[in-house]
């Protein structure tokens, strides 16, 4: 069996098959009337997904961009100072500030220990927090120790305005 197709091309009016078989013969089928042509639209939805893709990436990208380098700025500097502190007898508590990098612009200390029952027992103030004076390297402090464990906490303000803990530390 075989099949021919033919297309008049003048007038694309008439489309028809010949349809042959061994032994019965060949007869015709045609079709009459205008043929319609439809529009193929399925590439159109695979590049408006890439588009699509694309200008979410961008603009995720711009949004990631502008939250880490916005914050960039506000991230403050660690200062570098130490402080120490050891418990001489039963009743005292010695803190010395021991410098750093940054023991010029250190102008402040303040300590306070709390015992394991967590009330604060006592708080010393080492400088001034509004001086513009650093500390002396060396300086010491003494704060009452109770019967318990002592939990000490060191925080330092320096002539920027900024504060950090420089000792946290159980005794």
């Amino acid at each position: 069996m075989s099949i021919r197709k033919s297309i008049n091309t003048n007038t694309l009016q008439q489309l028809s098959y010949t349809v042959s078989c061994p032994g019965s013969g060949a007869f015709s089928l045609e079709r009459l009337g205008t043929m319609s042509f439809t529009k193929n639209e399925e590439a159109v939805s695979p590049v408006i997904g890439v588009i699509l893709m694309v200008a979410i990436t961008v603009i995720l990208a711009a949004v990631i961009a502008a939250f880490v380098f916005g914050m960039s700025g506000s991230i403050q500097k660690t200062k570098t100072v130490a402080a120490t502190a050891q418990q001489t007898d039963a009743n005292t508590i010695v803190l010395t500030y021991q410098g750093g990098q940054d023991s010029q612009t250190c102008v402040g200390i303040y300590w306070t220990s709390s015992a394991a029952a967590g009330s604060e027992s006592s708080t010393v103030l080492m400088g001034y927090t509004s001086a513009q004076t650093a500390l002396t390297v060396g300086q010491t402090a003494t704060i009452a120790a109770s019967s318990q464990k002592d939990h000490i906490v060191g925080t330092a303000y320096f002539s920027d305005g900024s504060s950090q803990v420089i000792l946290d530390n159980n005794i």
